[in-house]
């Protein structure tokens, strides 16, 4: 049985993980939102001016009141900025398990912010929401999101080929999985 309990602040060695405010928007446009690679990678339109994100906020903040809804802004702890955004976008509660998503602004890669910031919502799904599973999925060419996820112990339990139709090119995505019990033995 699941344990929700919605977005709590999570605070790691450089990140701190917590709720998203309408402070965070400027940022957001400034350093993820509005970037077409970083949106692509994820499948997110891309936002470019205030008023839409604003929406996008709308959405995000709303859905604290739901306990089973958890998405967390990635805040940089030495600047302050809001420099991503890491969520269970799934919650399958009968079935007892999550699927992660995230990005990071292309300024903030290659520091380890992405594997760090997985590593912590990993610890909280498995140690608060009680998820038997989680798992998470890649576009085939998202090496840099390939790494993460491997990095951080996932096994790759398929491939769904020729899954997108982009630019007319088809796409295929990646799926990773981790049991609690593949956790414990590591943790």
């Amino acid at each position: 049985m699941l344990t929700h309990c919605g977005t709590q602040t999570i605070e790691s060695e450089n990140l701190i993980l917590r709720k998203f405010s309408y402070d965070d928007n400027e940022n957001m446009l400034d350093y993820w939102v509005s970037d077409p690679k970083i949106q692509f990678l994820y499948s997110e339109p891309i936002y470019t001016t205030k008023d839409e994100v604003k929406i996008l906020l709308d959405k995000y903040i709303g859905s604290y009141i739901f306990d089973d809804k958890y998405r967390w802004a990635i805040i940089e702890k030495s600047t302050g900025i809001c420099i991503g955004q890491i969520a269970f976008f799934l919650v399958d509660s009968k079935n007892h398990f999550g699927e992660i998503e995230y990005c990071i602004g292309s300024k903030f890669h290659r520091k380890g912010y992405a594997s760090e910031a997985v590593r912590n919502v990993i610890n909280y799904g498995f140690s608060k929401i009680n998820f038997h599973k989680i798992q998470v999925c890649h576009k085939e060419k998202n090496i840099a999101s390939q790494g993460v996820i491997m990095k951080n112990g996932f096994q790759h339990e398929g491939t769904l080929r020729d899954y997108f139709y982009i630019d007319g090119a088809y796409v295929s995505r990646l799926y990773y999985s981790m049991l609690k019990s593949e956790w414990e033995a590591v943790k």
